[in-house]
């Protein structure tokens, strides 16, 4: 793993360790016996905390959004030229379609943003801190791989096919 990405990674990490000490069960300040995440309504700006972006490059930010009882993190990844562009925007939406299957994990990302994700208060009570920590770290170096292998599979096989053709005028 490059220096810079793992300093990156870290930093998120070290970060979000701060960001998810949420309030157990905060109730909905207008509906009675609701609970909805804050950070989505932004109804109380007293219940907002800063927001914190992490930026790798001009290409490739974490922003963080904390609220008294959830916690969004969106992700834009690296795209450096348009064979990642293309890669990238194929590979999250196949992610966010499956979104039910990663509970934490948005449809729509934010605006701005590749990928983003919300975790609630429930979402601590019912997993460890720890590990939902882990998850969105080792999804960020997942992604980041695969989209290198992706990219590294398609110019192969696009090297295979133009020697193919230039065969056929020797």
């Amino acid at each position: 793993m490059a220096n810079t990405l793992r300093l990156y990674l870290t930093c998120i990490r070290n970060t979000l360790e701060a960001a998810m000490c949420l309030q157990q069960n905060f109730p909905c300040q207008e509906v009675e016996r609701h609970n909805k995440p804050e950070v989505e309504l932004k109804t109380s700006p007293e219940l907002l905390l800063n927001p914190v972006l992490i930026c790798r490059n001009e290409a490739e930010k974490c922003l963080i959004e904390t609220s008294i009882n959830s916690l969004r993190i969106s992700l834009k990844v690296k795209q450096a030229d348009e064979l990642e562009n293309i890669l990238t925007k194929k590979f999250l939406r196949f992610l966010s379609m499956r979104a039910e299957a990663f509970q934490v994990l948005r449809r729509k990302p934010v605006q701005g943003y590749d990928i983003s994700f919300l975790i609630t208060n429930y979402h601590c009570e019912e997993m460890q801190k720890q590990k939902l920590i882990d998850f969105i770290v080792q999804f960020m170096e997942d992604i980041d791989k695969e989209i290198s292998e992706l990219k590294m599979s398609v110019n192969t096989r696009g090297r295979l096919v133009a020697t193919e053709f230039l065969k056929q005028f020797i």
